[in-house]
């Protein structure tokens, strides 16, 4: 697949590369997620090496390592290094020699340090002479989301501190997977995304399939050959250290239940215990706390916790409670399940995607003369009172925007938006939200050009929408 995006991450990497200054990057985020491609192309750039470490012992590792090396520095591998500071040393000797300045590209880092744990402390005493000494541009790079962030974030690491850069890479916004995957329409794009959400990996896969979603779905998922049919076993096996105990949690997540209590009932254990597994779920990116909109997001009373990834939402909505029937099921039958629950997925991720869209939809919203720019938006619910999928506010405080978003397959007739408008116009808005609050309805298509605005509800397309998330 062609590289996409990464226009701001490669800014910055680029940036600390042109700069020609020695010292230490941190790259990390989950599997799948495109470091690989990344930092292949930030070396092409400028004349980097990229290496990348295996699970194996200590001393084969340096082997491999220093095999990669002799590819820019001639003869680093004709010697036995008996530890990681003869390596390190050598590097830098022959590195000032062939004036080669890296970047150098440390992959899967965290596999070096399971294997040989003093290397933080190794590293941090090397990267300091290279920064001093105007050395080696050095990045280490892991899927081991806890590893990386601990050896980088936490105050006691022994790498706190050093990196000059430290990105925590995130899926692809959604917006690119019309391009990815040769979709003829944003609709089309909103139901792939429901299936694949911005993992480059799974938009690799389902690039054969082009716009048959269905058949893609099938292959690549429901079909127990498929590669992808336990992929959330395997992401929380890979993990260092693994998560695999993490994988009921996000069972009952996926069953629909979303509060702690209830989690924790659902799995016999009090919901004061569940504090440290649900924390490590949320740096994984795989779930998300949601607080409505106006309320701490550290000490809301009302937070639930659902699957952010639309497609391990859709792996364990769909796959994980039919594992059984998958494994004998037909092709037809497999297909009949995907149709009954695959609605149900799109409405959830187009809910998500209007939210994420806000803040780049600030030129729909003119107040006077000036475009006013939005923050990203949450979702308002308490008790019985009428739910907002989307509530933002402006930059400066004094401007709200209050919204719905209403998913169909087909494009919605004149007179159906008309309805929703004026039902959304007579909507009591949340608490505190002043009377100007803008008001606005996302759809994903209308059978004919509508005017911007219906009774005096703002309408917004998955075209604006898919537009505003790239």
């Amino acid at each position: 697949m062609k590289f996409l995006d990464r226009r701001r991450e490669l800014d910055r990497l680029d940036a600390v590369a042109n700069a020609g200054a020695a010292g230490l990057v941190a790259i990390w985020g989950r599997r799948r997620v495109g470091k690989t491609r990344l930092l292949v192309e930030w070396c092409g750039r400028h004349g980097g090496l990229y290496t990348v470490a295996d699970q194996s012992a200590e001393p084969v590792q340096r082997r491999y390592l220093a095999e990669a090396v002799s590819q820019r520095l001639s003869g680093f591998n004709e010697t036995e290094y008996d530890g990681w500071v003869p390596l390190l040393r050598r590097l830098s000797r022959d590195a000032r020699t062939a004036t080669w300045r890296g970047p150098l590209v440390l992959d899967e880092f965290p596999y070096l340090v399971a294997a040989s744990p003093s290397l933080p402390s190794i590293l941090q005493n090397w990267i300091d002479q290279e920064s001093a000494t105007g050395g080696l541009l050095v990045a280490i790079a892991g899927s081991s989301q806890r590893m990386m962030q601990g050896a980088v974030l936490d105050a006691g690491a022994p790498l706190y501190g050093r990196a000059i850069e430290a990105l925590a890479l995130q899926p692809l916004p959604a917006g690119w997977i019309g391009r990815a995957l040769g979709l003829p329409d944003a609709v089309s794009m909103v139901q792939a995304y429901a299936a694949w959400g911005g993992i480059p990996r799974y938009w690799e896969l389902a690039q054969a399939f082009r716009d048959n979603l269905s058949r893609a779905v099938d292959h690549l998922v429901l079909d127990p050959l498929g590669p992808l049919h336990r992929e959330p076993d395997r992401l929380l096996l890979e993990e260092l250290p693994p998560a695999a105990a993490l994988r009921p949690l996000l069972d009952v997540i996926g069953a629909g239940v979303h509060r702690l209590s209830e989690i924790g009932a659902r799995l016999g254990q009090p919901a004061t215990s569940l504090t440290r597994p649900i924390g490590r779920l949320l740096d994984l990116g795989l779930v998300h706390r949601d607080v409505p909109f106006g309320e701490s997001e550290k000490s809301s009373r009302r937070a639930l916790y659902r699957i952010s990834d639309p497609f391990v939402r859709f792996w364990f909505r769909v796959v994980a409670p039919q594992r059984a029937a998958l494994a004998s099921a037909s092709a037809a039958a497999r297909l009949a399940l995907w149709s009954r629950h695959a609605d149900a997925l799109t409405a959830d991720a187009w809910e998500a995607l209007c939210r994420s869209a806000v803040p780049g939809l600030s030129g729909a919203w003119e107040r006077g003369s000036a475009s006013q720019a939005w923050l990203p938006a949450r979702r308002w619910w308490h008790g019985r009172e009428p739910e907002w999928d989307v509530v933002s506010v402006g930059a400066d405080g004094r401007a709200f925007v209050a919204g719905e978003a209403k998913w169909s397959t087909a494009p919605l007739a004149d007179r159906t938006v008309e309805r929703l408008a004026g039902e959304l116009q007579c909507r009591p808005l949340p608490p505190g939200l002043p009377v100007d609050t803008d008001r606005v309805l996302f759809v994903p298509a209308t059978r004919s050009r509508m005017t911007a605005t219906r009774s005096g509800v703002r309408i917004v397309t998955a075209d604006a929408v898919m537009k505003a998330l790239r």
